[in-house]
């Protein structure tokens, strides 16, 4: 019997998903999933999670007490409610999740490493290894450096909004365990600065910067794991077949399985260590030089932490009424 897409990518790549949606997880059995804000909101308006939502709310009362006021309640359940939901996801999956740090501390050094480490306190608690968790936080410098600790203490890291080279090195220079190289929402940019409508998959921008920092990492020999996400059509999946991992949203990862035909491995370390490729150092100068020359990074990174902070700001409304409802 003919093997989907789905099966196949399974045999060479390990599959992700990329969603809050507790029941989609079930239904496609990803070894890891992963979760950022807007995910969370999305997520916690679902009359199904409700209840996650609610006893959040209702633990973080207990914790302050009855004469704490409604806004320090909601300000601890908004702390909270991330790993609510990633402890009902590492019941369902094998491997790992990941949890976001508030995108409001993206160039706070200080702040993130704190809250990394509040994170993971909080899954401690609950009796969830370190190693089960990865520790989201958005790929500035700022945020590089903040990983850089984390990861000397044992708290694995997922840089997320990463969109260049520049950032990626960064990442694994500083021992980084897992990127999440942002393959759709660079097409996006380059649609809108061209005019064009479509790229065929293997000409996708952001299939073509995903290629070339796995092939980096594969010829220099970095352990950072590879892990696309934000994927627009599943084309851009097939092309980076055997990527270390991809994040996968439910809608394609349904396309995928309903999609039969033979699935090549486009990604290979042995292909990666035999192109030619210059080693680059990435200090912090050297890091905001690129940065600032690579105007479609610069202008993504910029947009996703402001989308990622309205989305909190949301789920911190969200929260707010649900907890006035309940209260009476």
């Amino acid at each position: 019997m003919a093997k989907n897409l789905l099966e196949q990518l399974k045999a060479m790549t390990v599959v992700v998903a990329d969603t809050g949606d507790i029941q989609a997880i079930e239904t496609f059995t990803p070894r890891d999933a992963t979760t950022n804000p807007s995910l969370i909101t999305a997520a916690a308006q679902m009359p199904q999670y409700q209840g996650i939502v609610d006893d959040t709310l209702k633990a973080a009362r207990a914790t302050l007490g009855a004469g704490a006021a409604a806004a320090d309640v909601v300000s601890l359940a908004f702390d909270r409610l991330a790993v609510s939901f990633g402890l009902k996801i590492l019941e369902i999956i094998p491997g790992r999740v990941s949890t976001e740090v508030d995108a409001r501390l993206s160039f706070d050094t200080d702040a993130t490493v704190a809250k990394g480490r509040e994170l993971i306190a909080q899954y401690k608690e609950k009796g969830i290894s370190p190693e089960r968790v990865l520790i989201k936080i958005a790929a500035t410098w700022e945020g590089i450096q903040a990983a850089a600790v984390l990861e000397k203490e044992g708290i694995h890291c997922n840089l997320t909004l990463l969109f260049g080279l520049h950032q990626a090195i960064a990442c694994a220079e500083n021992g980084i365990t897992l990127i999440s190289p942002f393959v759709g929402r660079i097409l996006d940019w380059y649609k809108k600065d061209t005019g064009r409508d479509s790229y065929a998959p293997a000409e996708d921008p952001g299939v073509v910067s995903v290629t070339e920092i796995y092939n980096y990492y594969k010829k220099f020999g970095f352990k950072t794991e590879v892990m696309g996400a934000s994927f627009r059509n599943i084309g851009e999946i097939v092309e980076l077949a055997g990527s270390d991992l991809l994040t996968i949203a439910p809608s394609l990862l349904a396309e995928l399985q309903s999609t039969e035909g033979t699935l090549v491995r486009k990604l290979d370390p042995a292909n990666a260590a035999a192109s030619a490729i210059a080693e680059i150092n990435v200090d912090k100068a050297t890091f905001e030089r690129m940065h600032s020359e690579n105007r479609m990074a610069t202008e993504k990174l910029a947009e996703g932490i402001d989308g990622f902070t309205k989305a909190l700001v949301s789920l911190e409304e969200l929260l707010a009424a649900r907890l006035a409802t309940l209260e009476g």
